[in-house]
């Protein structure tokens, strides 16, 4: 083969064709490898942010403490506000991010990278939904102190926290992803928070049916039930196991959701 055949060959298949592109990864390497750059990308960015998450969910539980003294309505407090801190970051922040990647035309690096579209939304969201873990442990042992509640349960943090954490981090992506503007991802965050603030936190006895409805479309209010009820002295087991169920479900589904909100924006 003289070299102006090789030439003419180059970067074509044995059929003439065009060459091949390097093949796509596998979803777990690809989940893992995002996972890792955006927890270092975010770790000095973020810090600060979750400090202010959790300075204001405490700052919530200290002004309710003068009108809630105990029972349900603390157990509410305490669960809403810790969940509160996941809300924060894994909807308003990740909303915020993926707006901002959206408009900055970031999504056309990782357009070619050789990297599953639902390994970047899972990734980000794994990310983000980490730097709640520290925040949202301090404000549950915090409003246990102040409103003296057992703390014997709190391990089901481990669950609640993962579980609303992904379908908070599926809604924020794909918010991020969808709005015509990075103005509009940024507000659709900022509300996603504030109702998650508003049906959460507050005791959902004392609201009106209308917002009752409201709050079981929202579904970091299951995590908040499922924390709340480990606080009776004899703790409805599967109801807790239904309320988490609840959560993984909507997590599949707006995780989901992200994925296809993503493939929609990268081919724009």
């Amino acid at each position: 083969m003289t070299a102006r055949t090789a030439e003419g060959t180059a970067g074509r298949s044995d059929d003439g064709g065009p060459a091949p592109l390097a093949p796509r990864a596998r979803l777990l390497p690809a989940l893992g490898a995002v996972y890792r750059a955006q927890l270092s990308r975010a770790r000095v960015a973020r810090i600060p942010l979750l400090f202010v998450a959790t300075f204001q969910s405490v700052g919530i539980m200290v002004l309710l403490r003068g009108v809630v003294s105990g029972g349900d309505p603390a157990w509410s407090v305490v669960s809403g506000s810790a969940v509160l801190v996941v809300a924060f970051v894994a909807l308003n922040l990740l909303a915020q991010y993926f707006g901002q990647l959206r408009a900055g035309g970031g999504l056309d690096h990782y357009a070619t990278l050789p990297v599953p579209p639902a390994a970047v939304v899972l990734g980000a969201a794994a990310a983000y939904a980490s730097f709640t873990v520290p925040g949202t442990v301090v404000t549950a042992v915090f409003g246990c102190l102040l409103f003296q509640l057992p703390m014997a349960h709190l391990w089901v943090l481990a669950a609640v926290v993962p579980l609303a954490g992904a379908a908070l981090s599926g809604l924020g992506a794909a918010l991020g992803l969808l709005a015509p503007r990075q103005e509009l991802a940024t507000l659709g965050g900022q509300l996603g928070m504030s109702a998650a603030l508003l049906l959460g936190v507050l005791p959902a006895g004392r609201m009106p049916e209308l917002i009752g409805w409201a709050r079981d479309l929202l579904p970091s209010t299951y995590g908040v039930e499922a924390l709340a009820r480990t606080f009776a002295p004899h703790p409805d087991w599967p109801a807790v196991a239904g309320d988490l169920g609840i959560c993984a479900g909507v997590g599949v589904l707006s995780l989901a959701v992200a994925t296809w909100a993503y493939r929609r924006a990268a081919v724009r």
